[in-house]
């Protein structure tokens, strides 16, 4: 029996609130995205967008193979199939089916490709493939922002043949020198590899972090050298943050040359960084609970589903309006966060069928898994 980690809790929570705040941030940026304001903000919104964007969906993935490994502690590969299924896919199916066709609608209308009403539309839903913002293709089967679950499940399948014939090891000692060996892979695929882009990085980088979860950060000894580091991670955290703020606001290009190669190489190194530093603060002080911490728990899942078309639709309402951007921002935070909640609270976490729609587990399952001091 393994003690619960309450600092993978908190990580999860609170990432969960930062991608809220990040989509926030989308509807005033100047990238592309489905709604946008009618003023965009390429200063400060721009720059703690790109400071976000380099470390917060790879976070998730670490963790998610970290839960892999402690699921697969306590279950047996068709209980842990079984439960992604019902975690990840009902989820993302009901989000493709349903929460998605309103947004993709709203994208039509704010971008100037359609002009009649959401039920003329609909049918239109199944026309085509949506591959990208502005796009012909309609039918989003990722489910757009629920890209991560389908991607997580996929993780989920392919890599399980591998967890089940190598257990993590926690007996080998790490040195700082792997830190640097580590970051090897991870700044070739963010240089190299071009397959799949998904909230700002390739699906293969997604993969190598997943798997640096369940294998690395699993390690007692490697958790005891991040904290030796920490001092030394976070400063080249700041260092890469500033470098890779100022080569994208410069208008250092993507690609087509060696500057472009140097500046996803920081990206990349910049990422790792912010992963060590995250959970090692993580592990130095949010090792403990409370009620906020069980709520949001519990909340977490349903929240992600529901925040971006309800971010997308409140500014979808006010694109339009003659406020200032401070002012759209910190009500477009405010009711969509309460709208989020009020929802999860009243209705999602009260009704079992709902329940499940939103990947929560059944109410006397959760009851037992918070009376237990175990992850699972």
């Amino acid at each position: 029996m393994m003690n619960r980690q309450y600092d993978l809790d908190w990580i999860h929570v609170l990432a969960t609130l930062a991608v809220f705040i990040y989509h926030c941030f989308m509807f005033f940026n100047p990238w592309a995205w489905h709604v946008k304001n009618n003023e965009t903000d390429p200063t400060y919104i721009t720059a703690i967008s790109l400071i976000m964007s380099s470390w917060l969906m790879p976070i998730f993935f670490a963790v998610s193979g970290i839960n892999s490994h402690f699921a697969l502690q306590k279950r047996t590969s068709i209980q842990y199939i079984k439960e992604r299924l019902a975690r990840l896919w009902i989820p993302l199916l009901f989000g493709v089916m349903i929460l998605t066709p309103p947004q993709i609608y709203m994208e039509r209308v704010s971008h100037g490709q359609y002009f009649g009403s959401f039920f003329n539309w609909y049918p239109h839903y199944f026309d085509g493939i949506y591959l990208d913002i502005g796009g012909s293709g309609n039918f989003a089967f990722v489910g757009l922002h629920l890209w991560y679950l389908l991607v997580l499940l996929v993780f989920s399948f392919i890599t399980l043949p591998l967890f089940i014939r190598k257990k993590p090891s926690v007996s080998k000692d790490l040195k700082p020198l792997h830190l640097i060996v580590l970051t090897i892979p991870l700044m070739i695929v963010s240089v190299l590899v071009d397959v799949v882009n998904l909230g700002g990085w390739d699906i293969s980088f997604y993969l190598v972090i997943f798997l640096y979860g369940y294998f690395l950060f699993t390690k007692a000894s490697f958790k005891s050298m991040v904290q030796r580091l920490l001092p030394n991670t976070l400063a080249l955290s700041i260092l890469t943050t500033v470098l890779f703020v100022y080569g994208f606001m410069s208008g250092m290009p993507a690609t087509g040359n060696g500057l472009s190669i140097l500046l996803a190489a920081v990206k990349a190194l910049n990422c790792w960084s912010w992963l060590l530093v995250i959970f090692a603060f993580a592990d130095k002080k949010l090792s403990f609970t409370n009620k906020w911490l069980q709520y949001g728990n519990q909340a977490s899942m349903p929240f992600y589903v529901l925040h971006q078309p309800v971010i997308v639709t409140i500014g979808f309402m006010i694109a339009e309006v003659d406020w200032s951007i401070p002012v759209k921002l910190v009500f477009l935070l405010s009711l969509s966060f309460f709208i989020i909640i009020g929802f999860y609270h009243f209705i999602i976490s009260r009704i079992p069928f709902i329940r499940i729609l939103f990947g929560m587990k059944g109410k006397r399952e959760e009851r037992m898994y918070y009376k237990s001091n175990v992850k699972i």
